[in-house]
């Protein structure tokens, strides 16, 4: 009898700790803001709302915009960024308006030539809630969506309701600052390719730095995650874009985005992209992949059908990577070194990554990356001071 109550005590005393530690695990789980919704449901009370989101916006493992018609929130439009709605257009694909099948909302895209919303857009609706979710990367199209959004809605007099996100990058500040006469659609603010906010920490920072047009002030509103820090390992739920499958991908997208302005290929038009690079001229080397036609992701990607040869970059440790907390050039110096002689290596869209025409001449130049490096350090330092002022977490 003696024993049988040694076990019963025994599993009763694992059931509790098991217990335990599955509620402080729940307790400690990082929580986006989306999922929130007791922290921002009043401010969608009797509204006309009009939502900016796509595939990667989900309360649980349902999409927002399922999750606030179950309750009965005025939902009347959708903003779709780059890759629509539902995330299935290449990237740079021209993306149309339509109608959601789901739940015949309009669907109004904010990509192409129509990247900021037309006044006409605005008609009827009393607040914008955005929900994107970013990588922490300057060129990273949603953050100029963000800019468009705030400005459309500062000119119509409409509030908007950032519902924050962890950024997976966030553990680190690097690359080369913006400079004005490399502004484009991939990168319209003075800050480095690896900037350390949350999506609702940069919106605080374009109105705060008067970065709209004519310096006006968007109604803003941002709702923060819960239990995330900027040290947190976030390996997301779902793909953000097509060619971002996965968190080494993520991790490597910072490095390896340089190579889309240059001839060597980043992986896309295989099941690996931005985890590899690579050309045609190295096609002998020990590690080949031929991209293809990828429909939703890359429908003709550079050097289709043909055998590239580079670099299988899921061999390497990740997370050694990540404690390096900064970009990784000896990527792209390798390349060049190898293919400049060979290729007319760099395209007119490497100084829109870059954000400086200075890069690609310290390449050419033959400087060392912590030569290159050191270029950089003055304007981190003083945008490290800017960000300062708008953290949340």
């Amino acid at each position: 009898m003696l024993r049988n109550n040694t076990y019963l005590f025994t599993f009763i005393l694992c059931f509790l700790i098991f217990q335990t530690a599955c509620s402080q695990n729940k307790s400690n789980q990082i929580v986006p803001a989306a999922e929130r919704f007791s922290a921002y449901k009043s401010l969608l009370k009797d509204k006309k709302i009009a939502l900016v989101a796509n595939q990667a916006s989900l309360v649980g493992d349902q999409h927002l915009v399922d999750f606030l018609f179950s309750k009965n929130i005025n939902l009347v439009k959708i903003f779709s960024p780059e890759h629509g709605f539902r995330g299935n257009a290449d990237a740079g694909e021209k993306v149309k308006d339509g109608i959601d099948s789901k739940t015949n909302l309009p669907i109004v895209s904010l990509y192409g030539k129509h990247k900021k919303p037309y006044p006409e857009d605005m008609k009827g609706i009393n607040l914008v809630v955005f929900d994107l979710q970013d990588v922490g990367v300057r060129f990273y199209t949603y953050l100029s969506t963000l800019h468009y959004m705030m400005e459309a809605c500062a000119e119509n007099n409409i509030p908007l309701l950032v519902l924050d996100r962890p950024n997976p990058n966030a553990h680190y500040i690097d690359g080369p600052v913006l400079e004005d006469d490399c502004k484009s659609f991939v990168g319209l603010h003075p800050v480095p390719i690896v900037y350390g906010m949350t999506i609702g920490e940069y919106a605080k920072m374009i109105n705060g730095e008067k970065w709209l047009g004519n310096g006006i002030y968007c109604d803003l509103t941002v709702i923060p995650c819960d239990n995330w820090m900027r040290t947190s390992v976030y390996k997301l739920p779902v793909k953000p874009s097509p060619n971002l499958p996965n968190y080494r991908s993520i991790q490597l997208y910072p490095s390896l985005c340089f190579f889309e302005g240059t001839v060597v290929s980043a992986g896309r038009g295989t099941d690996f992209p931005f985890q590899t690079y690579g050309h045609p001229l190295l096609s002998r080397a020990e590690f080949e992949y031929k991209p293809r036609s990828i429909s939703g992701a890359s429908r003709n990607p550079k050097f289709k059908g043909q055998v590239c040869g580079g670099e299988d970059l899921r061999l390497i440790d990740i997370e050694s990577l990540r404690e390096k907390k900064q970009l990784d050039l000896s990527f792209l110096l390798k390349a060049y070194s190898t293919l400049n002689e060979k290729t007319q290596f760099f395209n007119s869209f490497f100084e829109k990554l870059a954000g400086t025409k200075r890069l690609r001449q310290q390449i050419i130049q033959g400087k060392s990356e912590s030569e290159i490096r050191e270029s950089w350090q003055a304007k981190l330092d003083a945008f490290k001071l800017t960000r300062a002022k708008y953290l949340i977490y």
